[in-house]
């Protein structure tokens, strides 16, 4: 975990933020911005790049979890909501916004690095889950072309299937490219000449 953590500040109203401000000082951490109200939220993580964003509220609204989801669709980061009130629908909702740490009753300073800590390992730990899923969904669909391309090989030259491979691998390392490229051309021509 790196000692200064620069953090964005979201919340209704200034007087608050200012609040949460001097107690993510006094935590430790660097303020990088503070955005009063949920205008523009996109380009202002954009442009700031923070560690993490701190959102503030009583209650979370449609709109800031309509903003943090378009938000974190385009740049990751984690995220903790701080809200005096809660409901089931929120936090279901917050969750599928992106937020990484959903925290209800306010904020005190003693408690904020501790969560934070936790936001970013969570958050760290899913972004990996997700790296890893979409690796097993690429394999999975490079595992299928190369069967379709075996097939179309075994069917047009009436190979068995150890032989259709052993010259799909051929010509992809004769070429020096991936299997699975060689595998999509061949799918791409068979598709072209039915």
């Amino acid at each position: 975990m790196q000692s200064r953590l620069r953090v964005m500040i979201v919340d209704e109203k200034a007087e608050r933020a200012a609040l949460i401000e001097s107690g993510l000082i006094e935590a430790g951490c660097e303020v990088v911005g503070c955005l009063i109200g949920q205008s523009d939220l996109e380009s202002k993580v954009s442009s700031l790049q923070p560690d993490v964003i701190v959102i503030d509220m009583e209650c979370p609204d449609r709109d800031t979890l309509e903003d943090m989801f378009r938000t974190t669709l385009h740049r990751q980061h984690p995220t903790v909501m701080f809200v005096d009130r809660s409901d089931s629908e929120s936090i279901r909702a917050a969750v599928q916004a992106g937020v990484s740490a959903y925290v209800v009753g306010g904020l005190s300073p003693e408690r904020v690095r501790p969560i934070l800590e936790v936001a970013i390992a969570r958050f760290q730990e899913f972004q990996t889950l997700r790296r890893e899923l979409d690796d097993a969904k690429s394999n999975l669909e490079e595992r299928k072309v190369v069967e379709r391309a075996k097939g179309i090989l075994m069917k047009r030259r009436g190979m068995a299937e150890d032989e259709a491979f052993r010259l799909l691998r051929k010509m992809a390392m004769d070429r020096k490219i991936r299997l699975a490229a060689l595998a999509r051309e061949i799918v791409a021509a068979a598709e072209v000449l039915l």
